[in-house]
């Protein structure tokens, strides 16, 4: 048995866009983050998706949303954003593990060749997919948003924070 002396943090990454975060994301956070010693969510710049939110402020909002899960775990989680190669991020915040929730089926074809990148750039950084929960199945931030903006209730699938800039974003 390894002396915990020696013991190295087991740090992970759970990286996205967050635009916005949903329960989804934060039951995916909460199960990771009683696997690792330290978890890492990086929010991705990502333009392309054309965000609802600017980087900031969804950096914010997670940091706001997950201050529960650290302190009910005892643990760091740190909220950070990044527009670089996800491998090198992981370098740079020292994870050995890539965290991904997957939903449905679709989400794997996708997944799983991201994986192969990866693994192929940074051997030594594992991706480690965890199942989304059944209730959480089903949400996506495109949903989410789609929602929203056609005027329907999107309570149950953001936290309160999050509801209350989502909709005064749309209606203001």
């Amino acid at each position: 048995m390894a002396d915990k002396a020696t013991h190295q943090p087991r740090i992970g990454l759970y990286p996205g866009t967050f635009d916005p975060v949903t329960n989804g994301h934060l039951d995916i956070i909460a199960r990771a983050a009683r696997l690792l010693d330290k978890l890492v969510v990086g929010v991705a710049v990502n333009t392309g998706k054309g965000p609802l939110f600017a980087l900031e402020e969804r950096v914010e909002l997670v940091r706001a949303e997950i201050a529960s899960i650290a302190s009910r775990n005892g643990m760091v989680i740190e909220v950070l954003p990044f527009d670089s190669l996800l491998i090198d991020f992981a370098r740079q915040v020292g994870a050995s593990m890539i965290v991904r929730g997957l939903r449905a089926v679709s989400d794997f074809d996708y997944e799983f060749q991201m994986a192969g990148m990866n693994y192929r750039m940074a051997p030594d950084i594992e991706t480690v997919f965890l199942m989304a929960s059944e209730r959480h199945q089903f949400i996506a931030s495109r949903l989410v948003k789609e929602v929203a903006n056609l005027g329907g209730d999107i309570s149950s699938f953001v936290p309160p924070l999050t509801l209350e800039r989502v909709l005064k974003r749309i209606r203001g």
